[in-house]
C-alpha cells in the first residue's frame, strides 16, 4: 500500500513537469541564407516579340510593354507588368488592388549563363522585405529572344532581410501558435480543422498536424492548397529543417534555420 501511495505521489509530482515540458519547436528561428536549397525543377521563360510567358503556377502570359496586365489564379497579385530595361535587364511588378505587392529586377550576365535577381515585397503595416539570389541557365533561349528567355534554375541566395528569415513557434498542449516580424500569424489545433492565417495576402487558412516528429503545415487560399511545409528539429535542438512543397507546381525548397 505504501508503495502504491508513493508511486501515486511521484506520478502527481511528475505530471506538471511533463505538461510544462517545452516543445522542440518552441522559440524563435532564423533561416541561414547560405543553406537554402531551391527546387531543381527549372523555370521556363519566353521573352520575344513583346510577349512574356512563364511556366509559373499558374502560368503567366502578358505583354512586355511595362504596363499592368491582368493575371488570374495568383492569390497575391491581380496584375503584372514586365518592363524590358535593356538587353540584359528586366523589371517585373506585381500588384493587387492597385497597390504594388512586389518588384523583381533580373540582370543577366554578359555571357548569358547566369542571372541575378533582386526581389522586394511590400505589405501594409510591415517593413519592406528583400531577397537576392542567382539563377543558372539550364537551356538556351530561342533565336531572337531576350537574354532572360530560356530555362533557369535558382542556384543560390546571397542575402535576405531579417523579416524574411525569422519566425517564432510555440506548442502548448495541442495548440500551435506562429508569428513573424512581417505580421503573419496563426493559432491552430494539432490535427484540427483549418484555422485562420493572418497577415499574408496569399494565405487565408492553415492545417497543422504532427506526423511522428515532423510538424506539418498545409496552407490554403480560398479552399485550395498553396504549400505543404514539413519541419524537423535536430537532435540537439539547435536547427530546424523545413521542406516546403509549393502547390500545384510541386517545386520544393529546403530551409535550414538556427534557434536564436
Amino acid at each position: 500500500m505504501k508503495k502504491l501511495l508513493f508511486s501515486g505521489m511521484l506520478l502527481a509530482c511528475l505530471l506538471p513537469c511533463v505538461a510544462m515540458a517545452q516543445s522542440a519547436f518552441d522559440g524563435t528561428w532564423k533561416i541561414d541564407v547560405d543553406k537554402v536549397k531551391a527546387s531543381t525543377k527549372p523555370m521556363v521563360i519566353t521573352l520575344k516579340d513583346g510577349q512574356y510567358t512563364c511556366d509559373c503556377s499558374p502560368p503567366i502570359k502578358v505583354a512586355a510593354d511595362g504596363m499592368d496586365h491582368p493575371v488570374t489564379g495568383h492569390p497575391r497579385i491581380e496584375t503584372m507588368s514586365v518592363k524590358v530595361v535593356d538587353d540584359h535587364t528586366v523589371v517585373e511588378t506585381g500588384k493587387k488592388d492597385g497597390k504594388t505587392v512586389y518588384t523583381e529586377t533580373t540582370t543577366i550576365s554578359a555571357d548569358g549563363k547566369t542571372a541575378t535577381f533582386d526581389d522586394i515585397s511590400y505589405r501594409p503595416g510591415s517593413a519592406d522585405a528583400s531577397v537576392k539570389g542567382t539563377m543558372t541557365r539550364v537551356a538556351a533561349p530561342p533565336a531572337g529572344s531576350h537574354a532572360l528567355a530560356g530555362s533557369w534554375r535558382t542556384s543560390s541566395f546571397q542575402d535576405a532581410s531579417d523579416n524574411m528569415l525569422t519566425y517564432t513557434y510555440k506548442i502548448d498542449g495541442d495548440t500551435v501558435t506562429m508569428n513573424t516580424p512581417r505580421g503573419e500569424s496563426y493559432t491552430a489545433k494539432l490535427g484540427g480543422k483549418p484555422a485562420p492565417y493572418k497577415g499574408d495576402p496569399g494565405t487565408d487558412m492553415v492545417v497543422v498536424k504532427m506526423v511522428g516528429k515532423v510538424l506539418q503545415e498545409t496552407t490554403m487560399m480560398s479552399g485550395k492548397e498553396t504549400a505543404v511545409s514539413k519541419m524537423t528539429v535536430s537532435a540537439d535542438g539547435k536547427t530546424m529543417t523545413t521542406v516546403v512543397t509549393n502547390k500545384p507546381s510541386n517545386r520544393e525548397t529546403t530551409l535550414v534555420a538556427m534557434k536564436q
